[in-house]
């Protein structure tokens, strides 16, 4: 099972979340790339510490929106998003390539991550640009989006992605990150989830439901406080109940 985080979300003097602590509990780092969080120096930073780490690098691609977090879905047409997601590529891997890494999988983010799961158009926006960039470039994201499907029919590996602190609704898609309860934060709940998840591959949504899911990577979130103490139990879960951890890039 491969565990990956987003990081390099910090900007300027402002910082989000604890890299530094989550770099040893991942396997995957899903880095942000300057449009809705990040900015050089964060990146080229981020970059070194998963080559020295020997933790993978994605591109974590959002809309342009830094104000926002890039939580915030935008209606931009296809030449806007095609342009937004090579530049974004363009960018990590120019910085990855100078500190002797590589970007070796792509993951969108927030508001882009909830309107590629049913958006045909800006999923095939975010696809084309990839596939333009790299044909070969694995895609991480929601079993059963448009985005993973329409990746798949381009040819790019795809690999789902689990959230062992997200709710989910019992189409299997997540409560939307902007609304109430999005977020589960009890951290018992959160390592059993992830237990569940690793070893049944089932996840129970906010009406009960039980979910049949097939991870190949479970996202641990780093950035509020308490978080980082919760990824580590979660991993620490893993290890103790035999599984094996390892990037699936």
């Amino acid at each position: 099972m491969d565990l990956n985080a987003d990081l390099g979300e910090s900007f300027g003097s402002w910082t989000m979340g604890d890299d530094a602590a989550m770099f040893p509990l991942v396997t995957s780092a899903s880095v942000a790339c300057g449009l809705h969080a990040g900015d050089p120096v964060t990146m080229l930073d981020t970059c070194r510490a998963a080559y020295e780490l020997d933790v993978r690098v994605g591109a974590h691609l959002g809309y342009p929106d830094l104000a926002g977090f890039g939580l915030r879905a935008m209606d931009m047409t296809f030449d806007d998003l095609f342009g937004a997601v090579l530049y974004q590529l363009g960018a990590l891997d120019g910085v990855a390539h100078a500190v002797g890494a590589s970007v070796d999988y792509v993951k969108v983010h927030g508001g882009l991550y909830e309107r590629t799961v049913h958006d045909g158009e800006q999923a095939a926006a975010v696809v084309a640009a990839i596939q333009a960039y790299d044909p070969g470039l694995p895609v991480l994201g929601l079993e059963g989006s448009a985005l993973l499907r329409l990746a798949r029919d381009s040819g790019h590996p795809v690999f789902h992605e689990a959230f062992a602190d997200r709710a989910y609704l019992p189409d299997g898609t997540l409560v939307p990150q902007l609304e109430e309860a999005s977020v589960i934060d009890d951290p018992e709940e959160i390592v059993q989830r992830a237990l569940r998840l690793a070893l049944k591959g089932e996840v129970v949504a906010v009406d009960g439901t039980v979910i049949t899911r097939t991870p190949h990577s479970l996202c641990l979130h780093g950035e509020t406080p308490g978080s980082v103490a919760v990824a580590a139990a979660v991993r620490a879960a893993l290890e103790r109940a035999g599984v094996e951890l390892e990037s699936f890039a």
